[in-house]
Order: structure tokens, then sequence, then C-alpha cells
């Protein structure tokens, strides 16, 4: 099989924004993808649409925002890899609508904030934060006072997902009691136990620890009211998603000595890039460890999700793969040995498939294989059709009506 893509490689356009690995680069390079172009930081809206016109491929993480009308100005724009584990920082809707397909990379930075977990446990059952500070000021604070072994204790975990799981795992190892709660049903590993709800998890951890994502539901899921039925002098750590928890809850209670430490990772409003000034209600509490979103950001971490997400890209740029999209429903192909294969993404309604074969028949076009797949709004099909009519069915199916997009693999 010719494992070219009809598009040469070197004119693929790729951006990739926000520092991504190195590793994703030595990947792309080493795969004949030579036209990168990166940049160390996030962009703006307004700066993503102008650069955005010509590219094909765009890299991403956290901070960068791709809204519908960045994606309405990405006229080829054929996928977005997300370098990171969450995708909510593009509209998925519209890249949908628009037949981009969307990967991220959700267990690659997994250890690296389970281990940070225990760690931040660690230091702030200890109250290390309040003796590291007094011992930089000169004085020296030896004590036990409000110190404690992890051992025997109750740890917390809402969201019982990849990093949650883990977590659980991990902390069982230093001897802690694990409870968890999950809006689904999940079967608990080692001896953890489901909690009945959330009140009834607070009410019993001494640790409680965030792992759930972004939605309405979880948006200041610990507040003002229910930041009442942790237990006196419990620790909270959210290394989820900054508007998880209402801050200025979170510090009056700290000041009001109910809670006795938190960390924090993640915050409501971030940055744009190293070096910008931030303010939150947490600053110059004690026992609070305040750190800038780096809960996955270890050199391990980011090689990984630069290894995954390269390779998903890799798999539809070049096979029509798309396991792992969150916009274009899943298909796993093999690769045809005698024909050109053409992806094609259209609205889901009655009759699309009907007429993209009606128009290959009618002019004599065998088709060699043919695969789709479909969610509510959008299908996806994939056809392998003899070399020499190629040409020919792509201007085809380019007019079938309720087309998206249309693009010759190989």
């Amino acid at each position: 099989m010719d494992n070219k893509t009809s598009y040469p490689k070197e004119k693929i356009n790729i951006l990739f924004l926000e520092n991504i690995s190195d590793k994703a680069v030595e990947l792309f390079k080493h795969n004949g993808y030579v036209n990168i172009k990166k940049i160390s930081g996030a962009l703006s809206e307004d700066e993503l649409v102008k650069q955005i016109k010509d590219v094909h491929l765009l890299g991403i993480r956290s901070k960068t925002k791709v809204t519908a009308r960045v994606l309405d100005a990405a006229k080829k724009l054929q996928a977005i890899g997300c370098f990171c584990i969450g995708v909510n920082q593009v509209d998925l809707d519209a890249a949908m609508h628009h037949g981009v397909v969307v990967f991220n990379a959700p267990y690659s930075n997994t250890r690296s904030v389970a281990e940070l977990i225990i760690g931040l446990s660690i230091m702030l059952i200890r109250r290390i934060p309040d003796k590291n500070k007094a011992a930089h000021e000169g004085i020296w604070r030896k004590e036990s006072k409000g110190s404690y072994e992890l051992r025997g204790k109750t740890l917390g975990i809402v969201g019982y997902g990849n990093i949650g799981s883990q977590v659980s795992v991990l902390s069982e190892g230093l001897g802690m009691k694990v409870l968890f709660y999950d809006v689904e049903t999940k079967l608990p590993l080692g001896n953890a136990h489901a909690a009945k709800n959330l009140k009834d998890l607070l009410s019993q951890a001494d640790i409680v620890s965030l792992h759930v994502p972004e939605t309405a539901q979880t948006k200041n899921l610990i507040n003002k009211n229910n930041i009442k039925f942790f237990k006196k002098g419990a620790i909270l750590i959210n290394y989820a998603r900054g508007k998880v928890v209402d801050l200025d809850a979170l510090a009056k209670s700290l000041q009001e000595g109910a809670l006795s430490g938190a960390a924090i990772d993640v915050f409501p409003w971030e940055p744009e890039k190293n070096g910008d000034s931030f303010s939150v209600p947490l600053q110059g509490l004690s026992n609070v460890i305040l750190t800038p979103h780096i809960g996955g950001s270890t050199e391990e971490a980011q090689e990984n999700i630069g290894e995954d997400v390269s390779n998903k890209l890799f798999q539809f740029l070049e096979k029509g793969v798309t396991n792992g999209s969150h916009t274009v429903p899943a298909i796993s192909l093999p690769p045809v040995e005698k024909g050109h294969r053409i992806l094609h993404i259209h609205n889901n309604v009655p009759g699309v498939l009907s007429a993209i074969n009606t128009q290959l028949s009618n002019h004599n076009i065998n088709i060699l294989g043919q695969y789709l797949k479909t969610n509510d709004d959008i299908g996806y099909v994939v056809l392998d059709v003899d070399r020499q009519l190629s040409k020919k069915a792509m201007e085809l199916l380019k007019d079938v009506k309720e087309t998206i997009k249309v693009r010759m693999l190989y």
C-alpha cells in the first residue's frame, strides 16, 4: 500500500501553542511533518483567528480557548490535539459541526497528579508550610502540636475516575482509610468504600481531595453551604478544576479555623502566561499551598501526553482512525491495499448514506470497503474506492447534500 497521504506531509501546516512537549515535535518530524510552528504561550481569540487561517492541525494545552469564532476562521483545520487531560477549552459542538476531530490524553498525567496529592497530604497534615515559612524568616518552630501521621486517617475522594482511583490505591499503601463519592457507580479498588452522598463523605474525611470535571453540576461544588459539613480541622485539596471550589467560602473557613489547611492548584481565573500576576483570597493564609496549575506538569507526564496525542493524530491523518475523538464518531480501520481512501463527514440526517452510494454507483465507481459511524449530530463515512476513479469519487461526494467535509486520505 502507498502510505503517502494525498496531501503532501510537508505542506501540512501545524501550529503548536503553550510550549507543547518537544517529544510531540520530534514525533511529527520523525513521521515526515516538517512545517511546524511552535509558540510558547497561549493566544487570545483575536490572535488565534489571525493565525489559524491556513493551519491543518492545531495543538494546544489548557489555556488556549478554541471558540466557534476561531473554528469559523479555520478553513483548513482537520484536527485539534489537546495535549492535556481535558477538552473543555474547545467548543466541541462547533468543532463537531465543522468536521474537526478533537483528541486529548485523559490518562497520561494520572500518576503525576496522584503522587502530588499524596505529597501534599503529608505536607499539610504535618503543617510543613507554616514551619517552612517560619524557617525562611529565621524563626525556629520545632513542635509537634497540630502535626499528624497519615496512617489511620480517612481520605475522602470526590470523583473516582482515573486520578481519584489511583490516589485511592497509593493512599492505602500508607495505611489510610479511603471513602469515595462519584455520581456514577464505580467499582472500589482495594479496601475503599463508597460514601452514601457528598455530605456523608465530607463529615468523615480528614482530608478531602477533589477529582471531578468542570460541569454545570460541579461548579462551586464546595461552597458556603456544604463547607460546614467538613470534619473540624479537615484539609481540602483541589487539583481538579478551578470553578469547583468557592474560594471566598474556603478562605473564610480557613480563617475561622474550621479547616486546618488547603492545597489549591486550579483557580476560577488563571493568568495567560508565566510571570503574570494573579490574586486569590487564599494568599497569605496559614497552612495553605498554592501552585500554578502544575498538578500534571512533570517531564514524564508531558512526554507521555505528547506521545499519546501525537499517535492519535497520526492515526487520523494517515489512516482515518478516530478512536478517542470527542467530536467525530470513533472508527477503527484496517488499511486498504488496492484502493484509495476517502473520508466523508456529514450532518446525520436520513438518506445521506443512500445518496453517497447512489452517486458512486451511477458513475460505476466500485466501493472496495465502507465504514460508517454516527452520533446524534454528524456521521463519519470512510470509503475505499478504485484508485483510477478516486478523484471522480471525491468530486461526487462533495456534491452530496448535508456534506460537511470531504478529504482524500491516500
